[in-house]
């Protein structure tokens, strides 16, 4: 190799180096203006929490343009326009209003009457009921009561069997009817775990609170016991309503279809940090049945899709994730290039 060759050779090595370098010092300068950024946020954080909670601040070695609040008012008041705004007339509360609030609750009538024998504050006369004014009309707030209930039937025996001149030797007994309960030996009744179930799902108080409500009005009621009574009357009493649900979902021409990460505690051979799915089935805005389907899985996999389209021929509406692209036989629809309502629209008219 040549003198010339070799000089070459070095001034392309030295440029290579020389990008890196420059290459480098963008990455750092970078890297500086990030962790700047994060000292500031993290400044400004520290201050949030562990500062003063006044929202008046003092900055060292600053002087105030206005030595009181007042004169900073004052100036403030300088540019203050006159706004002036059209006067308008409120609109009175229309007559019936309140009566048709308070319609559809029950009835009470509370009456005071005069005692008898009161004589007027006046003159002394005898007085005479004429007629009754209405004064006001209140609503009372009673409190839920529990009561036990002890369930009794009767036992009848037959007075002509068992008796040596009866075609029937066995004495025959005879029980009346009593409903089956909502849970075998538990003293649960529907009313007691619908309260429950409404309690936790309807308005989001869960059984720890419970526990400590119903303890208060005088039943000792565990939450492990009401965990165990909602799982029992879910799968007895709602999951027939439950697969109704998504069978006649199954029958609409519009679904919609998506998937969501959630966290489930306490699974057998699952960290309670590992993602599971809730998938959610919807009937679209045009169908006649408009119901909704949760269905719990611990995959995101195309077997759980599968298994809840089935054989569905309609239109499904979902997101861009791949696992619906070979679920089933639907014409698949992408909800971000679908305006639901025109679409709905296209397919009455067909």
């Amino acid at each position: 190799m040549t003198e010339q060759e070799e000089l070459l050779k070095l001034r392309a090595l030295l440029a290579e180096k020389e990008q890196l370098i420059a290459d480098q010092n963008k990455l750092i300068e970078k890297q500086r203006i990030q962790i700047e950024n994060m000292i500031q946020a993290l400044l400004h954080a520290r201050k949030k929490i562990f500062g003063t909670s006044s929202e008046k601040s003092q900055t060292d070695g600053q002087m105030s343009l206005f030595e009181s609040v007042q004169e900073l008012a004052q100036e403030l008041l300088k540019d203050q326009r006159k706004i002036t705004v059209k006067s308008h007339e409120k609109t009175p509360r229309k007559s019936g209003v309140r009566k048709e609030m308070l319609s559809g609750l029950k009835k009470e009538l509370v009456e005071y009457v005069i005692n008898e024998g009161e004589e007027c504050p006046k003159c002394g006369g005898r007085l005479k009921v004429i007629g009754k004014q209405i004064v006001r009309t209140e609503v009372e707030f009673i409190q839920a009561k529990l009561i036990v209930k002890q369930i009794v039937r009767q036992v009848a025996k037959c007075e002509n069997c068992g008796k040596k001149d009866s075609e029937n030797k066995t004495p025959v007994f005879v029980k009346a009817g009593v409903p089956a309960p909502i849970l075998p030996h538990s003293f649960s009744t529907p009313s007691l775990a619908a309260q429950i179930m409404y309690l936790k799902f309807m308005l989001g108080v869960p059984f720890n609170r419970q526990e400590k409500e119903w303890f208060r009005m005088g039943l000792v009621l565990t939450r492990a016991d009401m965990a165990y009574w909602t799982i029992r009357c879910s799968e007895e009493w709602f999951l027939p309503i439950y697969q109704k649900i998504h069978g006649q979902l199954l029958k609409s021409e519009v679904l919609h279809m998506d998937e969501t990460r959630i966290q489930c505690n306490k699974e057998d051979g699952r960290k309670a940090s590992t993602d599971s799915f809730m998938w959610v089935m919807r009937s679209a805005a045009c169908e006649e049945v408009q119901a909704a389907y949760f269905y719990y899985s611990q995959t995101r996999s195309t077997g759980v899709a599968k298994s809840l389209l089935g054989e569905y021929p309609g239109y499904l509406i979902t997101d861009a994730y791949a696992g619906y692209n070979k679920a089933g036989n639907y014409k698949r629809c992408l909800w971000k290039a679908v305006n639901t309502s025109i679409f709905c629209l296209r397919l009455k008219k067909k």
